[in-house]
């Protein structure tokens, strides 16, 4: 199996570094701002926002490691940047979808759907790749 540098992960890790920390940033200032030191107070917002980065945190860890093997293993960096592109637009479109809406919304739909498509599609090529090394080594 070809080593490569997974340059292409890098980026979109670091993409999706600076995401996290967008995410991160209005949930300290709103819980100093509204004096809650733990959880959401009460405050639909504040939860909101919460939700956003803790579903972020849930699946984001997994998908991107999925894609650093693949790229690792040789899958071509293009295939590697389509599902690490669509993964950052799908944590963009959901957050933006949860920030906005509690309930159902377009960007929370579309970025729940495409984030679990990112992380079926990244599975389903790191068994099909990991079984072929398998029978080749």
């Amino acid at each position: 199996m070809p080593v490569a540098s997974p340059v292409v992960t890098l980026l979109v890790a670091g993409l999706h570094g600076l995401l996290l920390l967008m995410l991160l940033v209005p949930i300290v200032l709103l819980r100093r701002g509204r004096k809650v030191g733990l959880g959401h107070g009460g405050d639909i917002q504040l939860l909101q926002r919460i939700r956003a980065h803790g579903n972020f945190v849930e699946y984001v860890p997994l998908a991107l490691i999925l894609i650093a093997l693949l790229e690792i293993t040789g899958l071509r960096r293009e295939a590697v940047a389509l599902l690490g592109g669509v993964l950052l637009m799908a944590r963009v479109l959901h957050a933006v979808g949860l920030w906005r809406s509690p309930g159902y919304s377009f960007g929370r739909f579309t970025g729940t759907v495409l984030t679990f498509l990112v992380i079926l599609a990244s599975a389903a090529l790191a068994i099909t790749r990991g079984v072929a090394g398998l029978s080749l080594g």
